[in-house]
């Protein structure tokens, strides 16, 4: 399946889905936070108007995946609300998303990528761990889920 799937930029018309499938798997592993309905109802103003961007992975013209890069300070992206519906989960969906926001990443320009996750998502944090990120001390996070931060140094 992986070859199959493509990458695509935000579009409003879209929004729902990166909602929509963020808010399954919150659902269906913790529960949703107020920072979460907040970002959800509103990506183009709290992601994209602040130097950020989401994308969406597609398999035969229907969305399965979606994933953001939060603008965190010059130099620095937070990979968030990274997402795969439970049809796509074990088709390498992940994979592509992460091989696409690591070279996006390069062509921001970017020192670094972070992200904040959960330890119960273990095959999240594998996936992050074979393409390169290394967990780092946690500090504050705004969500109560997260118990690691990971980084990777851009290249």
């Amino acid at each position: 399946m992986q070859e199959d799937v493509q990458i695509i930029n935000f579009e409003e018309t879209l929004a729902h889905h990166f909602s929509d499938l963020n808010l399954a798997w919150i659902r269906k592993y913790f529960k949703v936070e107020p920072k979460d309905e907040e970002v959800l109802a509103k990506p183009q103003h709290f992601i994209i108007d602040k130097g950020g961007h989401i994308f969406f992975a597609t398999f035969n013209n229907e969305i399965v995946g979606t994933f953001a890069l939060i603008k965190v300070a010059e130099g620095i992206f937070e990979l968030s609300k990274m997402a795969v519906s439970e049809g796509s989960r074990g088709k390498k969906t992940g994979n592509k998303m992460l091989q696409f926001c690591l070279q996006k990443a390069k062509e921001l320009q970017a020192k670094k990528v972070i992200l904040y996750s959960n330890t119960i998502l273990s095959p999240a944090i594998h996936l992050y761990k074979k393409y390169g990120f290394s967990e780092i001390p946690l500090e504050h996070s705004e969500y109560k889920r997260s118990n690691i931060k990971m980084e990777i140094d851009i290249k």
